[in-house]
């Protein structure tokens, strides 16, 4: 299993959310995400300028498996979105947690990154999932 960077919080759902300082955060899929759906072949985006709420789908990873809807962790406004992952989809599974970011939105409530897990919180629940 791979190292979690430990300043990220994860939605349950394996999403994760880096906050930037600036009022921004940076949302991917983790390691064990990508893991698990294996070489990923298309990424849908959400736009600049869509608002996402906490907990909605925002975002389609595909794989040669599945497809998988990505779940926003927090509500705010897209403000950048990873467009290389059109072109190379694999990013993500070459490096969750750097290149293979998908989208960074403008916060509308930092308090609802308290309700998230922290990453040794994660690592348990990755436990509990392989017993």
């Amino acid at each position: 299993m791979s190292e979690i960077p430990g300043d990220l919080k994860f939605l349950k759902s394996h999403e994760w959310v880096r906050v930037d300082g600036d009022g921004k955060a940076t949302v991917g899929i983790s390691d064990h995400a990508q893991g698990l759906l294996g070489d990923l072949v298309y990424v849908e985006l959400p736009n600049v300028g869509d608002r996402v709420e906490a907990g909605t789908a925002c975002a389609v990873v595909e794989s040669v498996k599945a497809a998988s809807d990505v779940y926003a962790p927090i509500s705010g406004k897209v403000v950048a979105v990873n467009a290389a992952l059109s072109d190379k989809p694999e990013t993500i599974n070459e490096d969750a947690y750097g290149e293979g970011w998908i989208f960074t939105v403008e916060l509308e409530e930092p308090e609802q990154l308290n309700e998230l897990l922290a990453p040794d919180d994660y690592a348990e629940l990755l436990e509990e999932d392989d017993h």
